[in-house]
């Protein structure tokens, strides 16, 4: 059977990984609960990838294995790269040039059924991952029905959301990364920095060696809340929007060095 374990995914700089220990401070959130949900989400994905005879457990074992090598290759070369956050709208989708790869931030995929039909599966087509911490809800059933690559996160307060998630992915993924947002080596997940999905997709991005001229953030916005958001206190959202502009801003900074 096929272990979890992945290579080494390396944040593009270890401010985007210390800014989540000013997020904890900010919120009042405990570290050891960050660590306690990646630890579950980390032995269920095991345990299922294990579980002898099972049909969903050899295929969430192949998606496991070597998925940071699998992701790079998918990402390289020299084509656009967008990553389609909580505001996008089908107008955004239609301005991208057409040989744009699309990453989307949990809900964003829903976006992509709301394109005219014959845009429609073209678009699914070259949608290569969702970065999700589970809350994306019913907009995210076209991705996993069609099998699209997942990295699938785990903090504090998330571990019903990624259990559900985690269900649903076991036999319908051919592609997972497993990431977390504690200070720590957690050995078959990755941290590649970040806060929200969208800015952890950026920083995810970046960290798989896709050069800043290559990407752009679509539907990103901190002044309001995005039509694809999943349940949320508002007020507490607008903040971590907030934080969401500041992991965005590092990651400019380091990626122009």
């Amino acid at each position: 059977m096929v272990t979890v374990v992945n290579p080494t995914l390396e944040p593009l700089g270890p401010g985007l990984v210390t800014i989540q220990d000013e997020v904890r401070e900010a919120f009042g959130w405990s570290l050891e609960a960050d660590l306690e949900s990646a630890q579950g989400l980390l032995a269920a994905a095991g345990s299922a990838a294990k579980r002898d005879g099972s049909g969903e457990g050899v295929a969430l074992a192949a998606a496991l294995d070597g998925g940071v090598g699998r992701l790079r290759e998918l990402f390289s070369g020299e084509r656009p790269v967008a990553v389609l956050g909580a505001a996008v709208a089908v107008e955004d989708l239609l301005a991208l040039p057409e040989d744009c790869l699309l990453v989307a931030a949990d809900g964003s995929v829903g976006v992509i059924s709301e394109l005219p039909e014959e845009l429609r599966e073209r678009a699914w087509q070259r949608l290569l991952l969702v970065v999700s911490d589970g809350d994306g809800g019913e907009a995210l059933k076209g991705a996993i029905e069609r099998r699209i690559p997942f990295a699938l996160h785990a903090h504090g307060d998330n571990t019903g959301e990624w259990a559900l998630l985690l269900a649903e992915l076991a036999g319908n993924c051919e592609l997972m990364l497993l990431t977390h947002q504690c200070p720590t080596t957690i050995e078959g997940m990755h941290n590649p920095g970040g806060f929200t999905d969208g800015d952890r997709a950026a920083c995810l991005l970046a960290a798989l060696g896709v050069n800043h001229s290559r990407l752009s953030l679509v539907g990103f916005r901190s002044d309001r809340i995005g039509r694809w958001t999943g349940a949320t206190d508002p007020i507490i959202k607008m903040q971590k929007l907030q934080w969401m502009d500041e992991v965005l801003r590092r990651l400019t900074t380091v990626g122009r060095r």
